[in-house]
């Protein structure tokens, strides 16, 4: 189940990656498959360990490119162990509505980011996040669970800002190329949990909605696939932000100003 539109990332065989917070790995996966050179990054090393065996089994099917490469890292998403302009792209999917000093670490993917590279950040939607919170406390209030709700607008402002210099000196911020919204027929079905208990997976209505929600991840029908056009620009459970950093002739124009 993906969140990021690989294609409006500019994402190509060959680009190096960041996958920054992938958990179970699902975007690290597919970027993989599009031949790129991925690096999962994430906190939890038991889940770093499932993907970076997955990545093995991936490639001895066959299922990447030749001269695609992948690994995995542990560490904090505060302190990214990676040199200035890294990585061609960077992912960050449901991830800083988890960290405390999200700005600090919305400033170590901009620094990570060569100029001229992209980054698609998703988070939890605004109105299907309001919802869920005001149903249930457990849903945000469980550990490691979510600390905030943003809007399109705080989201794009703190990302866009954490492209320019803390000490006073000229430079371009991050510029904000658009945004999308994804999983629109998922909101019901955490309204639903949150109604019932976030933890009641038993009630009757949440297993028949989750197996709908099986059903389109597996089968893919059309019939949902149109339910889901329609859905996600009105409810759509995630919201994604397009970004791209000034390329190298941007910053150096900006400095001579």
């Amino acid at each position: 189940m993906l969140t990021v539109d690989f294609d409006r990332l500019g994402l190509g065989p060959g680009d190096r990656v960041l996958d920054m917070g992938a958990g179970a790995g699902r975007h690290s996966f597919e970027m993989y498959r599009r031949g790129a050179d991925v690096v999962a990054f994430d906190m939890d090393a038991e889940e770093l360990e499932n993907v970076r065996n997955l990545f093995v089994a991936m490639k001895e099917a066959g299922e990447v490119p030749e001269g695609a490469e992948a690994d995995v890292k542990q560490g904090d998403a505060l302190a990214l162990p990676f040199a200035d302009g890294e990585f061609d792209r960077i992912v960050a999917a449901e991830v800083l509505e988890h960290i405390w000093e999200d700005v600090t670490a919305i400033k170590e993917l901009v620094r990570v980011l060569r100029p001229g590279g992209t980054l698609a950040i998703s988070v939890p939607r605004w109105l299907p996040e309001v919802v869920n919170w005001k149903l249930s406390d457990d849903y945000h209030n469980a550990e490691g669970g979510h600390i905030r709700i943003y809007t399109d607008h705080e989201l794009v402002d703190k990302v866009t800002k954490a492209g320019r210099p803390n000490d006073g000196t000229p430079g371009e911020a991050m510029i904000f190329e658009g945004k999308d919204y994804a999983h629109g027929l998922h909101s019901p079905y955490w309204w639903i949990k949150c109604a019932v208990g976030v933890e009641n997976d038993d009630h009757p209505l949440a297993k028949a909605y989750h197996k709908l929600l099986v059903w389109e991840i597996m089968k893919q029908p059309k019939a949902l696939q149109l339910a889901a056009k329609v859905l996600d620009p009105v409810i759509g459970k995630s919201m994604v932000l397009y970004f791209r950093k000034p390329d190298a002739d941007s910053q150096e124009g900006a400095a001579r100003a």
